[in-house]
């Protein structure tokens, strides 16, 4: 059974029963994905006295410690708390709301003439600008870099300067009111940039107009089946108070808008 979701003066229908998983599972071992010179995701299993916490083990229960780095292992949602000294700024007090209108769209990152590969502004604006959906401005915007290679499901990104944004990118979706961005590479910045991360300053518009209720999502992967267009994001994090989470990005895809406009109260 298909639900409806509202959103200017929209009804757009989407089916709660197909969703589409875009991240990137937190297992232990070097088989994951990897950026910034974290540590591998480690499970320890816990002993205390004669309890251990596995059922394999002869344990009752299985209960273990789980040691990660959320900006470095796996698919993960930040906050303006990353470049910010503020011990308010955190994931769980700037996202309060969780289900947003995204759009994907598919582009290539950009050989520049140093070398780097990055993703420009006119590119996204061109995919932005075409299509059934041209004239509709989402919330999130979700971006696909090409080529989408499998191995971006494994890939250890430290210090293989991967591509990342144009800051004039940042601030461009940050002036179209693109409140959650998420996209398949480490970073919306250069690896190594000195301390700048101007694409992050640009889109939370940090610190003179902080968009504190934006976030961005990195480490994404969407898989080729999943075709470009409109869907509904459900953005799930968990509740840590720091400026990342673990997350798990789920996409409804949407169908054109279930017909009439939504009449006003």
């Amino acid at each position: 059974m298909l639900a409806t979701y509202p959103y200017h003066q929209l009804s757009f229908a989407f089916d709660p029963a197909a969703p589409l998983d875009i991240s990137l599972p937190l297992a232990p071992g070097e088989q994951q994905v990897n950026c910034f010179w974290a540590e591998p995701v480690q499970f320890e299993v816990i002993q205390v006295g004669s309890f251990v916490g596995s059922v394999a083990a002869g344990g009752s229960t299985n209960y273990q410690r789980v040691h990660l780095t959320p900006h470095g292992n796996g698919t993960h949602t930040e906050c303006y708390g990353h470049i910010s000294p503020h011990p308010e700024a955190t994931l769980n007090r700037c996202l309060r709301r969780f289900l947003f209108v995204a759009r994907l769209i598919s582009v290539p990152a950009r050989t520049q003439a140093n070398g780097d590969e990055v993703v420009l502004l006119e590119d996204v604006r061109r995919e932005l600008d075409r299509g059934a959906h041209a004239g509709l401005r989402p919330e999130a915007l979700i971006l696909r870099t090409l080529p989408n290679l499998p191995a971006k499901r494994t890939q250890h990104y430290s210090g293989t300067n991967p591509a990342y944004l144009e800051p004039a990118l940042a601030h461009y979706l940050a002036e179209q009111g693109v409140d959650h961005l998420l996209l398949d590479l480490p970073s919306v910045d250069r690896e190594e940039d000195a301390g700048q991360l101007l694409a992050h300053h640009a889109f939370w518009r940090y610190p003179h107009a902080t968009r504190t209720g934006a976030t961005i999502t990195e480490l994404i992967f969407v898989p080729d089946a999943v075709v470009d267009g409109l869907y509904l994001l459900s953005l799930q994090v968990t509740s840590l108070e720091l400026d990342a989470s673990p997350s798990k990005p789920v996409l409804y895809a949407l169908r054109t808008p279930a017909t009439q406009p939504q009449q006003e109260a």
